[in-house]
């Protein structure tokens, strides 16, 4: 059974927010929201990545989870529970520092999404597929294009879907996460003992500072999320009870989930043949030799039998995971942007919510039309190389994505003095320490990933990204540095878009 419309608050509301907020619809629970939040945080595109730093990169997961992941948490529940207005971080941003700032910081939200979608993990998922259904051969131009190009978009029409039809993906998503996780895990004890693991000793995970450079932005992106679900803030049951109930839960199995396939692949596979794009792939691969295969002398698996049952099993539920990580995200960010097109900081046009499905439908296909012009130029300029092209497009998810909490981090202590008499179900410890500890480190990775080893030995062959020379970082510079600072002048646009808007509320 369907519930009714959403009945806005009309004090204090622009007529456009009042008019689009009617077309909502709660119908998001408690545990929707948990396994939610376990398709935002929880990708499988990244953990080759984060495995190919080698046996630090589990100590730093585990340090970061401490300093930042919980912290987080923590801010999130308080700001989630307070402020449960559809639009989440568009909200707090813009009550703290203004329609401007929320404008810029909520493109930024926005746009990473669709160009994650159309690069990192469309690549991803073809890569899965041509290592498990077409003998690790790539895939011709035009079998890429349709084959990514379905996953775009069959992403969008899951966005686009009612909330009560289109939260099943997430729920199914979550689910396939924890088989996934869970029985790769599972075979790597197996494999364990059958064949025995790669060693390493303790001085292997000490952590080092190159290590934390090369590691802390991906994993902090990995992290980051908690405030999604808050984006359909209208569309929940009870957000002021179920917000930090999901959060906390949330928080402990992501790191399950994270660190025990982290540590599996490490002790697979030897660090020089872990890569970002297929190290989990690979190592999949390799375990379920135990089911029906063998490895060759030069490491190459083959599968037969069982094992081949139970991988191309695998690989389906991998790129159901990355399909689900990719409309998770997409269905929350597109409703944020939603809400600043109603709220005066986007396009009026961008502001409108379908009647009939009660979600963004106008902007659901522009990030698939996004999606779609980001995999075709990635494709291009990288002349097909997957490679190139995962690396390429996961520098600018994360770039964008980590920029946008420089607005949302900071809201808890402002808000804590704009707006003290607001209930707060739960009120997170020491505001302003969590405010200035997690924006230093997001200020910290961002300024990592624009420039490698700053404040050390900046773009030296310890901090060079893969497939960058010592005498390129002028030219890598440039590669992030504008598209962030083009993304933050269309923001700007944006909200000069929404005057009429914002003029016509003052009218009111």
């Amino acid at each position: 059974m369907t519930a009714g419309p959403v009945a806005p608050e009309s004090a204090g509301l622009p007529a456009a927010a009042q008019a689009e907020r009617q077309k909502l619809r709660k119908h998001f629970g408690r545990f929707d929201i948990l396994f939610f939040l376990l398709c935002t945080i929880v990708g499988v595109d990244t953990i080759g990545t984060v495995a190919s730093s080698g046996a630090e990169a589990f100590t730093w997961l585990i340090v970061l989870a401490v300093v930042f992941f919980v912290p987080s948490a923590l801010l999130t529940a308080e700001l989630g529970a307070a402020f449960p207005e559809e639009g989440g971080p568009y909200i707090w941003t813009s009550r703290a520092f203004g329609r401007l700032a929320g404008a810029v910081n909520n493109f930024l939200y926005w746009i990473t999404n669709p160009v994650w979608l159309g690069g990192t993990l469309a690549v991803a998922a073809a890569t899965a597929f041509t290592t498990f259904f077409n003998d690790g051969k790539d895939l011709g131009t035009p079998a890429f294009y349709v084959f990514t190009l379905v996953f775009i978009w069959v992403g969008v029409l899951a966005a686009i879907l009612s909330f009560d039809v289109g939260k099943w993906i997430p729920t199914i998503g979550a689910w396939s996460r924890i088989v996934l996780l869970g029985l790769f895990t599972v075979t790597v004890v197996i494999y364990g003992i059958k064949h025995g693991l790669h060693g390493f000793g303790l001085g292997d995970f000490s952590p080092t500072y190159a290590g934390f450079v090369g590691l802390v932005p991906v994993l902090m992106f990995n992290y980051v999320g908690f405030e999604l679900p808050n984006t359909a803030g209208d569309e929940m049951t009870d957000a002021r009870k179920d917000v930090p109930y999901a959060i906390f839960r949330s928080a402990f199995l992501a790191v399950l989930l994270y660190g025990l396939p982290i540590l599996g692949i490490l002790l697979v596979l030897p660090v020089k043949a872990i890569s970002g794009l297929g190290g989990f792939l690979d190592a999949m691969r390799e375990v379920f030799t135990v089911y029906g295969g063998h490895v060759a002398a030069d490491g190459t698996a083959t599968l037969s039998g069982s094992g081949t049952v139970l991988g191309d099993f695998a690989a389906i539920v991998f790129i159901l995971t990355l399909l689900s990580s990719g409309v998770t995200w997409v269905m929350g960010s597109d409703r944020a942007l939603a809400v600043s097109g109603y709220d005066g900081a986007a396009p009026r046009f961008l502001g409108v919510i379908s009647s009939r499905f009660g979600t963004p439908v106008r902007v659901n296909i522009l990030s698939g039309l996004v999606s779609t012009v980001v995999l075709v130029l990635a494709h291009e300029l990288t002349h097909g190389s997957a490679a190139k092209l995962f690396g390429a497009v996961l520098g600018l998810a994360v770039s964008t994505t980590l920029v946008s909490y420089l607005g949302i981090f900071p809201a808890l202590a402002v808000l804590r003095h704009k707006a003290p008499d607001v209930p707060r179900p739960y009120k997170a410890p020491a505001p302003l320490a969590i405010s200035i500890v997690l924006t230093v480190l997001i200020l910290f990775a961002t300024l990592q990933l624009v420039a490698p080893g700053a404040g050390d030995h900046w773009f030296s062959k310890d901090y060079t990204p893969d497939g960058w020379l010592p005498h390129e970082r002028v030219q890598y510079l440039l590669t992030e540095a504008v598209p962030l600072v083009a993304f933050m002048l269309l923001g700007v646009v944006f909200w000069a878009l929404g005057s009429p808007t914002r003029k016509a509320a003052a009218k009111q």
